[in-house]
């Protein structure tokens, strides 16, 4: 199972201005309300993603299996909630599993990335998945109209097994445009986020199609809220980790670093970072007052950024939480050879692995850090696979939303991503938003005067 290093977040001799365990426990009472605020949400199926490890997914597995051979590719159409969790996973374990399909996300409405991806796949054995809750995603629906219309072009008679809708169970444009067309469709369920999407349709049917083990990402996904339901603090990996952001947002450290020492887990921290960020940035709390709350997420990648990012993080402002993610056993490896055996230089790295090397520098960074009174934790994974990966995946859904309940705000919405929405759709000239496209026109010519 994931192993939660927490040492270093915590006062120690190395770190004396850390939060004091004391004062953990000093918050019982609160993280006993969040706690049972959570179990109210449960009850009322506000937090669907807790019950996703107990679902049927033999949908899925029954069409990965009965999909025409001829199709190695997926291009999934997605933004934000309905991307980030395919890349992450793919990512993954494209490698270290040696996955028999790929997989592309056309998360961005670049007109030069839509060639780019269009230039690298066969379009003869690819298939496209639309995913957008609402069906009216400008930038997915922007890629749909242009993609079902190729596809429909060149391939008159057979387009239809070529692309597939992951939409709302009932409503919808997107529900129209099935049974119209007979597309083959995924739901993305009435109860759960789009950021808490992953081990829903929205990410389940492209993992299962590149090759992955669904069953063992709902498995770890299972084994980790069990975990995350201890009473015991220091004994859950979720709230522990939550509280302890949430005191430092506290006293000022407003940043949370996530460094994975692997590029595999790399766009996982792109996944945590939509998820922290939309769920907890907040203009007002519960009640309705002004409180400008939110921790920013920036991710790094060891060994990479230590020469990018380290210096600042050692003596930069002391405004930062860190997350190193590292693995224990990786799936391929190589030993350096001892070519300059007489050369105290470079003799040191002989026979050693490059695995070893790997996680000598993320210790060393800890260490630097630590030195430097920068709180840190590890999040060890002892290998890249799908549970462990549900693992993760279960832990910071939790640890969000409990973080939420502690800043009394709600991890579930997120108002300022819809007011860009709206600013768009009145930009783009779509109906019934008159009123905002001449509030545009004003804020342009004051920028222009």
């Amino acid at each position: 199972m994931l192993r939660f290093e927490y040492h270093n977040l915590l006062h120690n001799p190395s770190l004396p201005t850390a939060i004091p365990a004391a004062k953990v426990k000093d918050w019982h009472l609160a993280c006993q309300q969040a706690h049972e605020e959570i179990v109210a949400d449960r009850k009322a199926d506000i937090l669907g993603f807790y019950s996703l490890p107990e679902q049927d997914i033999s949908h899925i597995t029954d069409f990965v299996a009965r999909l025409d051979p001829i199709f190695d590719t997926m291009v999934v159409l997605g933004i934000g909630g309905s991307a980030l969790g395919n890349k992450a996973l793919y990512s993954a374990l494209r490698t270290e599993r040696e996955l028999p399909r790929k997989l592309f996300v056309y998360d961005n409405v670049d007109p030069v990335y839509l060639h780019e991806i269009l230039a690298q796949i066969d379009l003869d054995r690819t298939i496209f998945n639309v995913i957008t809750k609402s069906g009216t995603t400008a930038e997915t629906m922007a890629g749909y109209m242009i993609l079902a219309d190729l596809i429909k072009t060149k391939y008159p008679r057979d387009y239809k097994k070529r692309l597939i809708i992951t939409t709302d169970r009932e409503k919808g444009f997107l529900r129209q445009v099935i049974s119209q067309e007979g597309y083959t469709s995924f739901v993305v369920p009435d109860n759960v986020g789009g950021r808490f999407s992953v081990l829903t349709d929205v990410g389940l049917v492209s993992s299962a199609f590149t090759g992955m083990d669904i069953g063992a990402l709902l498995r770890g996904a299972a084994s980790m809220r069990e975990r995350c339901g201890e009473q015991d603090i220091f004994a859950n990996p979720a709230y522990l980790n939550g509280l302890l952001h949430f005191l430092y947002i506290r006293e000022g450290r407003n940043i949370s670093v996530m460094m994975p020492y692997s590029n595999s887990l790399y766009d996982l921290a792109d996944w945590y970072r939509q998820l922290w960020a939309e769920s907890l940035g907040k203009r007002h709390d519960l009640k309705g007052r002004e409180v400008l709350v939110g921790q920013t997420p920036v991710k790094a990648l060891g060994t990479t950024d230590q020469h990018s990012q380290v210096q600042l993080y050692t003596e930069g402002p002391h405004d930062k939480v860190f997350t190193f993610l590292s693995v224990e056993s990786f799936a391929h490896d190589f030993v350096i050879p001892d070519l300059h055996p007489d050369r105290q230089e470079v003799s040191y790295l002989g026979g050693r692995k490059l695995s070893e090397l790997l996680n000598a520098e993320r210790l060393a960074t800890e260490i630097a850090l630590t030195k430097s009174g920068r709180p840190n934790a590890n999040i060890a994974f002892p290998v890249i696979d799908e549970f462990h990966l549900g693992e993760f995946i279960m832990m910071y859904e939790i640890q969000t939303v409990f973080a939420g309940k502690l800043l009394h705000i709600n991890p579930l919405d997120q108002p300022g991503v819809e007011a860009g929405k709206i600013a768009t759709y009145a930009l783009m000239g779509k109906a019934g938003f008159d009123k905002e496209r001449a509030e545009i026109r004003q804020y342009l010519e004051k920028k222009r005067s």
